[in-house]
């Protein structure tokens, strides 16, 4: 079995891949114009600023919109067709991109409450999932 390929840790996302390893999704917020963002940037994509912080999130929201991958050149990958790519709309407003597991993938719909996980890739580094949430989560 093959391993998850890692993502490029370096730059202004690293807090984001390194943020789950006490199981909480952290996304930039600004400072000045206190809004929260993804994907991980130096600047504020709304107003600018530099000024920014790493913020918890609850971890829950639904699926926004989402395919299923019915093929890889990846080998990681290949052995786990069909699976979920999916943009998650977080409570909090952000949207993330990320799998979804835990379900069957012909199961997984717009609007579907979700919640977070994380896969440990080591030398912490931390991939965030979502699943099928219990109760309503959006």
């Amino acid at each position: 079995m093959s391993t998850r390929p890692a993502p490029d840790v370096r730059g202004p996302g690293r807090p984001y891949w390194r943020s789950g390893a006490d199981g909480v999704l952290r996304l930039p917020r600004c400072t000045a114009c206190q809004r929260l963002f993804w994907y991980p940037r130096t600047h504020c994509p709304h107003c600018g600023s530099d000024a920014l912080e790493w913020l918890a999130t609850a971890g829950r929201g639904h699926v926004y919109t989402f395919t299923i991958v019915r093929q890889s050149p990846e080998p990681f990958f290949a052995a786990r067709v069909p699976y979920v790519v999916a943009m998650i709309e977080l409570i909090e407003g952000p949207r993330v991109m990320a799998n979804v597991v835990d379900c069957d993938a012909a199961s997984v719909h717009i609007g579907m409450p979700v919640s977070v996980l994380f896969d440990d890739l080591g030398d912490d580094v931390h991939v965030p999932l979502f699943r099928p949430a219990t109760g309503g989560t959006s």
